[in-house]
């Protein structure tokens, strides 16, 4: 499981659009989202790295991300 802080999430859109983009990632199995606290949570595959996660979001045009927790 993998916790984040996206500062730039800001509505509920924005969570959708992280959910959408990470969701894409191979082996990525949900995916939690939410604005008021800027936290987003992912479960997925041990194959899947916080790096993909980010680029992921990253790609969807969020850049203020900060790994809170990374723990397979």
């Amino acid at each position: 499981m993998f916790t984040f802080t996206v500062q730039d999430m800001t509505c509920g859109g924005c969570a959708s659009s992280i959910r959408n983009a990470v969701g894409k990632v191979p082996g990525v199995q949900q995916v939690q989202a939410d604005p008021a606290t800027h936290l987003v949570v992912v479960s997925a595959a041990a194959e899947v790295t916080p790096e993909a996660i980010v680029s992921a979001m990253n790609g969807a045009g969020y850049r203020e991300i900060t790994a809170v927790d990374a723990t397979a």
